[in-house]
């Protein structure tokens, strides 16, 4: 009896091995999903200081971060790129060129605007949004309305009405 059913036992074994087997064969027939490619950026868009959507930055010595709706874009690579605007009380002002891409955690820094110019990053890099202690407000501007969730918003229309409902988190922590 014992020999039977470790017979028994040995042709689940045989039969279980040769299911996993043919399923392992049939999930590689399955196509790899492309490897994801950042869109040619746009030139940086003309931006209205008179425009402005304040984005809620802490800590950030006393400067005021907003973006122009205007230069909103939701490219169809996932990125949603702005220009991002600071300014002190004294009334001195740069801007940024960047791009989230909700999906990793991730900003570029692709522009910065000082003395009525654009000035190309050199080599533009995705950095975590988390790991940066100096640059905050890629992450402010992800967690009020950047960004839903971890992908881009439907529209820039509701990136906007969501930068315009302060209090209202939508990128986890």
């Amino acid at each position: 009896m014992f020999l039977r059913s470790g017979r028994l036992s040995a042709w689940l074994a045989v039969g279980i091995l040769g299911a996993a087997s043919a399923l392992a064969q049939q999930n590689n027939n399955v196509p790899d999903e492309p490897a994801w490619v950042e869109n040619d950026v746009p030139a940086p868009p003309a931006f209205d200081l008179g425009k402005l959507v304040d984005v809620t930055v802490d800590a950030q010595g006393g400067l005021r971060y907003g973006i122009d709706p205007s230069t909103l874009q939701i490219g169809k690579d996932g990125v949603v790129r702005y220009v991002m605007v600071a300014r002190s009380s004294s009334g001195a002002m740069t801007a940024m060129y960047e791009g989230v891409r909700c999906s990793t955690g991730e900003y570029k820094l692709y522009a910065r605007y000082n003395v009525d110019k654009w000035t190309a990053v050199g080599t533009p890099e995705w950095k975590s949004l988390w790991e940066s202690t100096r640059i905050k407000h890629p992450l402010a501007f992800a967690r009020q309305g950047g960004c839903d969730s971890r992908a881009a918003p439907s529209s820039t229309r509701e990136i906007v009405r969501r930068l315009k409902s302060p209090g209202e988190t939508v990128y986890p922590s």
